[in-house]
Formats: C-alpha cells, structure tokens, sequence
C-alpha cells in the first residue's frame, strides 16, 4: 500500500545504490513486463573508475522510447550520459492525460531500481528531461523528487503541476518562439518567471524555431548535466 501511494502522490523511491554489478554497454531493451518498450543506452566510456551521469527520458505525446531516446543519443557518447528512455502506458503520461499520477510514475521507479543495481550512477548528476508533454511531466515530476533528481531538462514544455516541491533541482528550459503547438508567450515565458521566483536555477535557451529540439540545444543540455560538480 506505502508503494501505491507514493506513485500516487508522484513520488518516486529509487536511489543510486553501490552496484551489485557490471552492466554491458551499449543499447539495450528494459525487461519490465510491459507492452511498450523502454531503452536503456549505455555510453562506450561505461565502467570507468567514476560513477556515470544518467538521464531519464521522456517523449511527447502520441510517441514512445525511440522518440525519447533520439533526444539525446548523438550527444551521449560526447559526455558520457547514461540514458533511460521510457514509453507511457497510454499516448501520453498519466497525469497529463487528465488521470492521477500512478502507472508510469511506477514503472519509472522499477526502471530506476532496475539500473541502479546494475551500473554506479553519481548521485550528483541524476537527471529526467522531456519533449513537449515529457517536457511538463519531468518538470512536474523533478520538482516534486528534488532530492533524486539533480536536474531538470524540458524542451519545449507545456506547463508543469507538480504534486509536491522537494529539493533544489537545476533546470534547463528551452523553446522556439515560432512554436504553434505550444506558444511560447503561453508557456515558457510563464514557466521560466514562477521557477525563478520559486527560488530555482534556471538555464533558459530561446531559439529561432518551431516545436522541435535543435541539435545545438540538445548538446548544450547534455553538457549542462554531464559536468562534473563544481
């Protein structure tokens, strides 16, 4: 019953743990006992001395894992981000799709659990990043397991509504300003201004387009969460 609630309440339990073993490298499909498949992808650089950075990754509506992996697949191999790509159970996520938190926010957790027994993840590069609908289910999700997720990434988001704030999460926010599925004026530009009087660090990134995720921003997001501490 505990787990249920927590996963209601869009808290997730997992933390980075001292791995029971070596995972391989490379690409690889999770074994969660669902219908849609999730991804994990483990850069060439994995096992070294340090623990990894890792990311989850979550896609827009009506696309699956694949979709969230691309967000980030060609800057990984630059700087060593592990990358957990997820599917919702249904088009979209479940607090999105107008139900309450529940099925995914579980299935992130066992995919967590599942990682963090496998491969040495830094705690202190622990981050989930979206596109569009995953955009504002990772900023209401990070917001409120603050002290899981180091940072926040969302590409082109919607909104956020998170169930809770904990911790102090940095968050990178970036949009087009010709975006016509999700207006930029009635989405970042709003966004941005209530993290920052909520107190967050916020890297925000305007660019010159539509609702896509440019090369260029990807790189820079991937960058922003592998440095290392400082």
């Amino acid at each position: 019953m505990a787990e249920k609630n927590s996963h209601t309440e869009g808290r997730l339990r997992a933390r980075p743990v001292k791995a029971d073993e070596r995972g391989p490298v490379g690409l690889r499909l999770l074994g969660l006992d669902s219908a849609r498949a999730g991804y994990l992808y483990v850069p060439p650089t994995y096992p070294e001395k340090r623990p990894a950075p890792l990311v989850v990754l979550l896609h827009g509506a009506g696309e699956d894992a694949r979709d969230g992996l691309a967000l980030l697949r060609e800057q990984a191999d630059e700087t060593g981000l592990m990358l957990l790509s997820l599917s919702s159970r249904g088009p979209t996520w479940d607090f999105i799709a107008g139900r309450n938190y529940g099925p995914d926010v579980g299935m992130i957790d066992r995919a967590l659990e599942k990682t963090f027994s496998h491969y040495a993840v830094d705690p202190a590069r622990v981050g989930i990043g979206g596109y569009s609908d995953g955009a504002s289910y990772a900023l209401s999700l990070g917001i409120a397991n603050g002290d899981l997720f180091t940072h926040v990434l969302a590409f082109s988001p919607g909104f956020m509504a998170p169930a809770g704030q904990v911790g102090s999460p940095r968050i990178f926010v970036s949009h087009g300003t010709r975006d016509r599925w999700l207006p930029i004026d009635r989405c970042s530009r709003r966004i941005v201004p209530q993290l920052e009087r909520a107190g967050y660090e916020v890297r925000y990134r305007e660019f010159e387009g539509e609702h896509v995720v440019p090369p260029e921003i990807g790189r820079e997001a991937a960058e922003w969460l592998g440095a290392e501490p400082g």
